[in-house]
């Protein structure tokens, strides 16, 4: 059967029912019959400590199952025996082994997952924001003055969940790992008080898991709250390469573009930001034709991923997948650093390596395409752009500047590490030229320091 649309006169096949696979019944997945025993044991210890699930297009039409040794959207989906430490793999194999009850094994998983860093950056200590009341807002962060994120509560899933995803927490663990928030009125409210923000991103989990009646619940809230400051209304989502069909024919599809097309009637600016890891997510006609769907509503389509050993850790990938992206209307945004939390070991790519890619990527495109920064750490401080290496005098360095900051005064503002080529994360480096701290650390104290005085 296929559906007509306005968006397109290419009629959209219909999509199968949408069906997702976990740990309780990824062993009927057909393709996976030609896996070893061994190999689907070890799938299940890994998702038992790290988030595991799939779903029916991804294994329909994203993996290649006759080289999933070497296939990326296999890695991005499907927990692997290496993305854990040995002796975190060993104990949860032995209690699953020796038939241990639930109570031990999620306790086992539980103190397993609090070593993988679950809150990086600063997230919970510095970036959940309160009323003026006092009251704490636990679904929301503020950590730049412009952008505020929100964390609806039925969005914290997703129609799959990528193996190297920093927001693990959401899905696994206890509730007081979780970022979640219903009450869309003390937003609004927070919004009133706070007229520096210009920006709200819906975050999650996904968004788009969420029915389309659910999400304009939301988002009407904001448009009619007249609030003249908030400018732009952004949606952090997968699911354009996860199920496309979401845009295209599910039941509320023409719903959820009509929400879309009444932000733009409200005089906001809707970006999606969109995140793609891959060029095959590019690839299928469903994609094409959400990305098609989105982009008639009048919003923009932003792309991010991060660089994955594994995945896409070569300038090729990630030149063929900008040009696509600009070929299909999409903008390129950012290619991060894998944060420091959850399977970064597995999939981390150093930042003189992650550096060389970006170059020799950026080197191909067009002045279109270079919209695109990278390669960027979102760290406590602010996001950090890797500029490159160089001499400087006697000492290798490498070059940094904050693109975002908790301190607008501290953007596009340079700063130097000593040269570490294998340095992972900011916490791998130190000052250049023999300083003790860097600038932001020195002024933190300094200011730390005058507070107290003043108290």
């Amino acid at each position: 059967m296929t559906i007509g649309h306005p968006f397109s006169s290419t009629a959209v096949e219909s999509a199968s029912p949408y069906r997702a696979f976990g740990l309780n019944n990824f062993r009927s997945i057909p393709q996976l019959r030609s896996l070893s025993e061994t190999q689907m044991f070890e799938i299940e210890v890994v998702g038992h400590v790290l988030p595991f699930k799939t779903n029916s297009y991804v294994i329909d039409e994203l993996i290649n199952w006759e080289s999933i040794a070497d296939d990326p959207i296999f890695a991005l989906t499907f927990p692997q025996r290496e993305m854990l430490i040995q002796s975190h793999f060993e104990a949860v194999a032995f209690a699953l082994r020796t038939g241990q009850d639930k109570a031990h094994l999620r306790k086992l998983c539980d103190e397993i997952r609090s070593q993988l860093n679950p809150h990086p950056s600063g997230q919970r200590e510095r970036n959940i924001p309160r009323l003026k009341d006092g009251t704490i807002l636990e679904g929301m962060q503020h950590k730049y003055p412009e952008t505020v994120l929100f964390f609806p509560s039925q969005g914290q899933t997703c129609h799959a969940y990528c193996s190297f995803c920093f927001r693990w927490p959401q899905f696994v663990g206890s509730p007081d790992m979780k970022f979640a928030m219903s009450e869309v009125l003390l937003l609004v409210q927070y919004l009133r008080e706070h007229p520096e923000v210009t920006d709200v991103l819906f975050t999650g989990g996904d968004p788009m898991v969420m029915s389309a009646k659910l999400l304009h619940g939301y988002i009407s809230s904001l448009l009619k709250a007249d609030l003249p400051h908030l400018k732009t209304i952004r949606i952090g989502s997968k699911a354009l390469s996860y199920w496309p069909y979401r845009f295209t024919t599910d039941p509320d599809a023409g719903l959820m573009l009509d929400l879309f097309r009444e932000v733009e009637a409200y005089g906001k600016h809707l970006s999606f930001m969109a995140h793609f890891n891959h060029p095959r997510e590019l690839e299928t006609e469903a994609a094409k034709q959400a990305i098609a769907a989105v982009r008639t509503t009048g919003a923009q389509i932003r792309s991010q991923s991060p660089i994955l050993a594994r995945i896409n850790a070569n300038p090729e990938t990630w030149a063929t997948m900008w040009k696509e992206q600009v070929r299909l209307g999409i903008i390129p945004y950012y290619m991060f650093i894998l944060r420091d939390t959850g399977a970064q070991r597995y999939f981390g790519v150093s930042l003189a390596e992650a550096h060389s890619i970006f170059k020799q990527a950026y080197q191909t495109m067009s002045g279109i395409a270079r919209t695109v920064r990278g390669p960027v750490m979102s760290v406590d401080p602010g996001k950090i752009q890797l500029l490159g290496t160089e001499k400087v005098g006697n000492e290798d360095v490498m070059i940094m500047q904050f693109i975002q900051a908790r301190n607008p005064e501290w953007n596009l503002r340079p700063f130097f590490t000593k040269l570490n080529m294998d340095a992972l994360w900011l916490d791998d480096l130190v000052p250049a030229f023999g300083k003790e701290l860097f600038f932001r650390e020195k002024e933190e104290l300094e200011g730390h320091a005058i507070q107290k005085s003043a108290s």
